[in-house]
């Protein structure tokens, strides 16, 4: 988000609700309806997002 320039109060105005917000900043799980919603704000591919280990 920040190579973008994009803030939290974007998402909130793009339709990411506080709630979740708050989740991923705990890094608690995000539905994968989320994670398409994230994608196309931030226009990036989930493998920008995710990381698995």
């Amino acid at each position: 988000m920040s190579k973008k320039g994009i803030s939290q109060y974007y998402l909130l105005k793009h339709g990411i609700d506080n709630k979740t917000l708050d989740g991923l900043k705990k890094n608690k799980n995000i539905t994968v309806y989320t994670l398409e919603k994230l994608c196309q704000i931030i226009e990036c591919t989930p493998n920008d997002v995710l990381e698995f280990k």
